[in-house]
Order: structure tokens, then sequence, then C-alpha cells
């Protein structure tokens, strides 16, 4: 009796995917990323792995400039398009609290500007789930050469739409702009209202918003290009996209980033409801071009964009997934809640070797899953 029960136990506990993570897997993860960053020569590099109710496990490697400090876990970094998943996060309490309704214009939340017939009905869902029906990155050159926000939604809003909103995938980093001009409009900010309701409950004390906080920090990655030589060298940190900061204007590090995926691991559930992370998880549009992605279209069955969070199908399994480059930087976050597991990734070069990273994350753990579902399926068999 007592063997049978063992090996209901062992069968059970691999028909569910034990999310027990196998740290010989994560352990030679790190020891072939490593190799692969710095036979690139990238400067510096920092990544934090999360399994549910276990300390994060941290791993760094190079400086923050030449001749500069060691990369550690408290290294701020920044987080380009990765700030939309915090974005996703605080739009839906904001909204869960009555402050916010997915439903709301962006007319009503920038009524300054008087948005044409054809974009009056994009909504705040439509926003923060990429479908707004406006062409693909729409006036990003404007942010990139530094208009001020007013202007930047001033073009917005007369742009003729590709689609109704709702009915096609068009990423957008400019139209973000609507709801950092929202919460000027009510004497606050994006980053105040970001800290009030995640930075402090969470104690995500390293993160912050904008370029000034993260120039003013002891310890920072500067930002790297690749020269023709094909050597990193520094450049200069970019004002850009901060002028659009739910869109790209966080930094923060490995250890909040470990805090973050902890909070929609559900480790945090007095800050962010269980029911927000499933809504901001929820696929809303397909985005089959993410299926067209070489290091992954191997890898997913599907791809959608949810709230701030792209959501990926891999073997029925889903992935919360969102990378980010602006100039000197690339960064990435992914989460399995099924699982308990997740990762993030900050570099502070604009390698194109982010791209790899987190499809060979996920095929690699779950290929070591897989392999450790038929041994438990074998060994319940011979009880």
């Amino acid at each position: 009796m007592i063997f049978l029960r063992l090996s209901i136990v062992a069968l059970l506990s691999a028909m569910c995917f034990s999310a027990l993570a196998d740290e010989h897997f994560i352990d030679e993860f790190w020891q072939d990323t490593r190799s692969k960053i710095r036979g690139q020569k990238i400067p510096g590099f920092s990544m934090v792995f999360i399994e549910k109710d276990h300390a994060p496990r941290y791993f760094n490697t190079g400086l923050t400039e030449k001749g500069g400090q060691p990369v550690n876990e408290q290294t701020l970094f920044r987080l380009a398009s990765v700030s939309k998943t915090f974005t996703g996060g605080l739009t839906a309490k904001l909204v869960h609290k009555g402050q916010l309704n997915w439903q709301q214009p962006l007319q009503e939340l920038a009524p300054d500007f008087s948005f044409s017939d054809n974009n009056r009905t994009i909504t705040l869902e439509h926003l923060l789930s990429q479908s707004s029906g406006l062409m693909r990155n729409a006036y990003d050159n404007l942010i990139e050469a530094e208009y001020p926000l007013p202007k930047i939604i001033d073009q917005l809003k007369d742009l003729d739409p590709l689609c109704q909103p709702g009915k096609c995938y068009t990423y957008q980093n400019a139209l973000f702009g609507v709801l950092e001009y929202h919460f000027q409009q009510q004497n606050t900010s994006y980053g105040r209202v970001l800290e009030q309701e995640l930075l402090t409950p969470l104690n995500m004390y390293h993160t912050s918003v904008g370029r000034e906080p993260l120039m003013q920090a002891a310890d920072w990655a500067k930002p790297h290009v690749l020269t023709r030589a094909r050597n990193w060298t520094k450049t200069r940190l970019n004002e850009s996209y901060y002028r659009v900061s739910p869109a790209a204007g966080i930094n923060t590090n490995s250890h909040d980033m470990g805090i973050w995926l902890q909070a929609m691991l559900g480790e945090y559930p007095d800050v962010i409801e269980p029911e927000i992370i499933t809504e901001i998880t929820q696929p809303h549009i397909r985005t089959s071009r993410e299926l067209r992605r070489r290091a992954w279209r191997n890898l997913l069955d599907n791809a959608h964009y949810g709230l701030g969070w792209r959501v990926y199908e891999i073997d029925g399994l889903q992935v919360a997934y969102h990378s980010g480059w602006v100039k000197g930087y690339r960064a990435e976050v992914s989460f399995s809640s099924e699982l308990g597991i997740g990762v993030a990734m900050l570099m502070n070069a604009e390698a194109n070797l982010m791209n790899e990273l987190g499809a060979d994350f996920w095929s690699g753990y779950l290929a070591q899953q897989t392999h450790k579902v038929g041994n438990n399926l074998q060994l319940s068999a011979g009880r």
C-alpha cells in the first residue's frame, strides 16, 4: 500500500509538471549564457531566477562600463518596453479601484486633444492590449527626435487607422503618452502613481522612472552601442523614451525584478490581487508575427498580447513575456504561473543575443521537466 501511494504521488507530480526547479539546469543555463556574453564581450549582464516560495537566485557578469564596477543584483539598468508590464499592472489596479475604466476613450483621458472621428473609439483597453488600430510604432521617430509630449499626441490624434480598434495588433510606444499626459493633468505623474500603488508597497526601492534618478544612482550600468569595428563603446544616456515613461521609462535592477516576478507569481496578493494577474495575462489580440521570430518560432504554438504583457503558448503552457530595447540597453522578463517560475535578464548593450536567451531558457527548462516526467513515469510503472 505504501508503494502504491508513492507511485500515485509520483505519477500525479509528473502529470502536473512539478515546478521544483532543477538547480543543475539553472546552473548549466547560466554557465552557457555567461560564456556567450563573454564571447561577445558584452559589457554587463544581470539575471534573476524566481521559483515561487523560494529565495531568488541572482547571476551577474561584466562591468557597468570599462574600468567600472562589477555588475551585481543592485546595479540599475533601463527596462525599455518591459516597463509596459508595470503599466499593465498599475492600470489594472487603478481600474479595480474605480479610478480608471478599461472602456474609457483616450479622448476622455486627454480631453485637451480633439481626436479624429476614426480615433475617438480607441479605449484604454485598446491602448494596453496594443490593438488601437493605428500604424505600428506610430511616431516613434518623434519620440527619438525628442519632441515634446503634447506635440506627439497632437500628431497621433489625426492618424488614419489601419483597422478598427480591437481588430488588429499594432504595437505602440508614443500612444502611451496619453496615459502620461492624463496623470500630469491630475497634478501627479506616472512615476508618482507607480511608486504609490506598486513600488513602495512591494518594497521596490531601487526602481525609478526617468533619466535623472538613473544618472544620480551610485551603481548603474552605462549604455553601450556596437561600433563598426565590432567593439562595444559607451554612449550618451538618451532622454527620448523617458518622455513616454508608461511605455519605456522605468529603471531597475535584478533585485527588484525578482520582487516583480514574485508579485506576478502571486506572492504579494495584498498589493496585486490574483484577479489582476489573471486579467493582464489573458490573451486579447493575436500577434502572429511573434510566431516567426527566429529564436522562438520552433517553440511557440501561439502568441497574443494581453494588457502590458505578451502571452505565449508553448505545448499548452502559458508563458507571460515581454522584451525591451532602447539605445544602449536590452531587457527581458517572463514567467509561468502554472510552473511557478520566472526569469528576468538585463543588459547594458544592444546585443541581439538577448533575442535568443529567453527562448533558450524556456526550451531548456521545459525539456528537463519533460525528462523528469519520463523518469517519474518509469519509476511509477516499475513499482
